[in-house]
């Protein structure tokens, strides 16, 4: 026998019921977490070129959202956009730490490694979606993961203008503890 889902009348989100093999709505709900986190950080950032910046990169995020429900809703042009974004602040950061550091420092950077570590999760999601046989537009895979290096980079550069130092992590798994 079939069980009867119940759904609200108050539901927040019309796919909230859906089968939870279908990461679709998962996937939906973390962009718009991830949405949601970039606006916050705009919100505490003070560098006004800066809040502009994550203007436009929350609303990448937004665009992303639909994208394994309806069609892929960010472009070409949005891609190499953000790459270029991302490789100012490669360049920006390049006297920074050049390995793995500790997600640590300003209010504003601690949240930018939460949101680079949130747009990880966004690139499981879709390899998930993906193993299971449905598509996903490469371009989709190569905006989350650039997402994920922008916050990384954002957080190097947070820190520095707030005068904290990163602070490597050394791994126990790599130096024969």
């Amino acid at each position: 026998m079939k069980k009867i889902i119940y759904r609200s009348k108050y539901e927040a989100y019309p796919f909230l019921c859906d089968h939870p093999e279908d990461f679709r709505c998962d996937f939906e709900i973390l962009t718009d977490e991830v949405a949601s986190m970039t606006g916050f950080l705009r919100a505490i950032v003070k560098e006004k070129a800066l809040q502009e910046e994550l203007l436009f990169i929350c609303e990448l995020i937004y665009h992303l959202n639909p994208s394994l429900r309806t069609h892929t809703t960010v472009t070409k042009d949005e891609l190499i956009q953000l790459e270029g974004i991302v490789s100012r602040l490669q360049e920006e950061n390049s006297h920074r730490s050049k390995s793995f550091v500790v997600p640590q420092g300003s209010e504003s950077a601690a949240l930018s490694h939460v949101l680079r570590m949130k747009c990880k999760e966004l690139v499981r999601l879709l390899y998930r979606h993906n193993q299971q046989g449905h598509f996903v537009d490469h371009i989709l895979f190569d905006f989350t993961n650039l997402l994920s290096s922008y916050f990384l980079l954002l957080a190097l550069k947070l820190n520095e203008l707030a005068g904290i130092p990163e602070i490597e992590y050394i791994s126990r798994s790599q130096g024969g503890m």
